[in-house]
């Protein structure tokens, strides 16, 4: 069969906290090696919360407990890529759980894939972005990084994925040193543009974006009963 026959199904789930989307990207994951899994685009927002990744160290946290518990910041060391982020109401994040033995893809190719869907999303809102120079991943726009990249692979499964700056509160990464450096900070959507696009517009509109970059045809799940959604899949 080939790639451009495959689906990907993609769905809505709010705002979630880390934890709880973390626990079903687990049971996703595990039903794709068990080989009775279907490839998922999760699309949602988190509370406030900072993430530390596999290669994050404490010194990464800027910002005590009691600065933390003012501003309503969870702490979550995480089994994703990378070191410390920020993820918060106004970002689109989105958790691709796919199979890439069975999709043929290679880790940078998938990443290629992955930065190429978020440049041509924002391209479309008429912002120009472009890949980060060789060492950086994610998306950035003039040396400031528009949206962050941080995966796991659990065989040839992918998880995590990225989180792109919509009207995100920019303020939020001076708590963290973003992704290990203290010299490159982030922006987001509006700030380069004036333009303000909520998080459910933004996740229909993208899912397009990532289903033409992988060439795969999009299922929208209108219920997020996830991993077993019982509602209706509408084709788009």
């Amino acid at each position: 069969m080939s790639r451009s026959l495959r689906h990907v199904r993609a769905s809505w789930l709010g705002s979630v906290p880390y934890r709880e989307a973390w626990d079903l990207q687990a049971e996703l994951v595990g039903e794709l090696r068990a080989g009775a899994g279907r490839d998922t685009l999760l699309l949602l927002e988190h509370p406030h919360v900072f993430t530390m990744g596999r290669a994050a160290a404490a010194e990464h946290i800027l910002w005590n407990e009691a600065e933390r518990a003012r501003r309503g910041v969870e702490v979550v060391w995480s089994d994703r890529g990378g070191e410390a982020t920020y993820h918060g109401p106004g970002q689109l994040v989105g958790y691709p759980v796919l199979d890439l033995a069975r999709l043929d893809i290679t880790i940078p190719r998938y990443l290629e894939l992955l930065e190429r869907s978020l440049i041509e999303f924002l391209a479309s809102l008429g912002v120009d972005s472009e890949p980060g120079e060789p060492g950086l991943t994610g998306v950035w726009r003039q040396g400031e990084k528009l949206a962050a990249i941080g995966i796991k692979l659990n065989r040839n499964v992918v998880s995590h994925g990225f989180a792109l700056n919509l009207t995100t509160d920019l303020s939020y990464f001076e708590g963290i040193v973003p992704c290990g450096h203290a010299e490159l900070r982030p922006t987001s959507l509006e700030a380069v543009s004036g333009r303000r696009l909520d998080t459910r517009t933004a996740a229909e509109a993208y899912s397009r974006n990532f289903a033409a970059a992988f060439g795969l045809e999009l299922e929208w799940v209108q219920d997020a009963s996830l991993p077993n959604p019982g509602g209706t899949a509408v084709r788009r």
